[in-house]
């Protein structure tokens, strides 16, 4: 079924880009994040997302949010990929789709793809923005907009 807005993100445990557990439950739920959920690193259309929200990235730590990339990709494969494009936020390695079907990402194009679904929540853990697009520079500005909407409100 998947996660949609209004709903609470429940906690999980995933590997992040270092190999060590990242607990979801030390961030989400107590300031704004952004989860975007995206094919495969080293991809055009993923390179450019990542690197939007990278030179975007001051501008959410300005309001005390975080960005947080997930792909299928292996812990090696996301070290290399922040390294060679100096991302300098979390990625999680969801080699089982584990994080997919928690979220409910849909795959693209006949199911050959892994979607891009970009997740805005805000510091109580509530989702606020669900935005699926297989057009990746569309996610950073709804991102955005979202964020400077829940920290105004």
């Amino acid at each position: 079924m998947g996660l949609e807005v209004g709903d609470r993100v429940p906690d999980f445990i995933a590997k992040n880009d270092i190999g060590e557990d990242f607990q979801s439950n030390l961030v989400v739920g107590k300031i704004p994040v952004v989860i975007y959920f995206y094919p495969k690193n080293f991809t055009p259309g993923c390179i450019k997302e990542a690197c939007d929200f990278r030179d975007s990235y001051a501008d959410f730590k300005s309001v005390g949010a975080e960005v947080i990339g997930i792909s299928s990709d292996s812990v090696k494969s996301h070290e290399k990929f922040k390294r060679r494009y100096q991302l300098p936020f979390i990625f999680l390695s969801d080699a089982k789709g584990k994080l997919r079907k928690l979220f409910g990402v849909k795959s693209e194009l006949l199911g050959l793809l892994p979607g891009r679904e970009t997740y805005v929540i805000d510091k109580n853990g509530v989702i606020q923005l669900k935005f699926n697009s297989m057009n990746a520079s569309r996610h950073l500005d709804k991102a955005i907009a979202k964020i400077k909407e829940i920290i105004n409100d």
